[in-house]
């Protein structure tokens, strides 16, 4: 599963002017800021958009926070959320979706940042602390004209101070995306929700994506933070027994032996590519326990991590 970065962000919504130049909204002194932030009308960029309507399910590494209004349809593990007019969307790296206008009549805004961006000792905040960026929830809410209203304000806002050559303005604008997560966290989220006809695979489209995200790792300090079929269950709000269902019904294997078989890879990668010690791979690998580690390998590889090793 592909990673798509901030940068990648900017290179989908590139396009090309009458005379041929491609143009990119990817702002000149993006590598000089200190995380990243940028706001966009999606009135001005609804061409590129139209091109590639459907949102593929990808790892985004950026949050963002969409003013929608127009006829969309939004995608959650196997709950599917209507828009019908107006909606304000929260997205993060964490939470897993789907994104697909039902027409070309589309306006609003819509903003990207970095977790950077409102880190801790600027914002006073941790984004994945705030209850709407908790994973299993749906951070969809739809939006009464007066709504629309002061939250198109907001964004108003943003676009100015973003245009301005203020020394503080990222400081300002790091209060205004502050207040939209409060505005949406005062706000009740859709749940008008129904399952598809095709949510079985979309389930086990989006757990895949996730089993893949944890990987590769690439130092002994990282750890991978989804390990039992229980936390993939919880993440995409689905009882433990139906994600191993549905997953038996699509690839014939159960949550846990696709989680081991996926850890094992990982875990024989580790032994042959680096020279980390077996306690440091099996902290990486979610074991407390060294032990636990070698038990657990050799029970699916016949051999221990040493043996694998040599």
């Amino acid at each position: 599963m592909e990673i798509v970065s901030i940068e990648d962000f900017y290179k989908q919504t590139s396009y090309k002017n009458d005379d041929g130049d491609v143009i990119s909204l990817l702002p000149k002194d993006f590598s000089r800021e200190i995380g990243h932030f940028n706001v966009f009308s999606i009135e001005e960029i609804t061409k590129q958009f139209m091109e590639k309507p459907v949102m593929p399910y990808n790892r985004r590494a950026y949050y963002k926070i969409s003013l929608i209004r127009g006829r969309n349809k939004a995608e959650y593990a196997d709950k599917v959320i209507d828009i019908e007019k107006n909606a304000l969307l929260f997205a993060s790296p964490k939470i897993p979706y789907h994104y697909v206008p039902k027409d070309t009549n589309q306006s609003g805004h819509f903003c990207v940042f970095t977790d950077e961006f409102l880190i801790k000792n600027k914002s006073g905040v941790v984004l994945d602390d705030l209850p709407i960026f908790k994973s299993g929830g749906y951070p969809v809410f739809q939006l009464s004209e007066g709504e629309v209203e002061d939250i198109n304000y907001i964004f108003k806002k943003m676009h100015k101070e973003l245009s301005s050559d203020y020394a503080y303005k990222y400081d300002l604008i790091r209060n205004y995306v502050l207040e939209l997560i409060h505005y949406g966290q005062k706000l009740q989220p859709v749940t008008a929700l129904y399952t598809s006809h095709n949510a079985s695979a979309r389930v086990s489209s989006l757990f895949i994506e996730l089993l893949e995200r944890q990987f590769p790792i690439e130092s002994p300090q990282q750890k991978l933070n989804l390990r039992t079929a229980k936390d993939y269950a919880d993440r995409l709000a689905v009882h433990v027994n139906h994600l191993n269902k549905v997953l038996k019904e699509n690839t014939g294997k159960t949550t846990t032996d696709l989680i081991s078989g996926r850890i094992i890879r990982e875990a024989k990668i580790l032994l042959k590519q680096t020279d980390w010690n077996v306690s440091e791979i099996a902290y990486s690998l979610g074991f407390e326990e060294v032990a636990h580690f070698s038990n657990f390998f050799k029970k699916q590889t016949s051999v221990t991590p040493l043996g694998f090793r040599t």
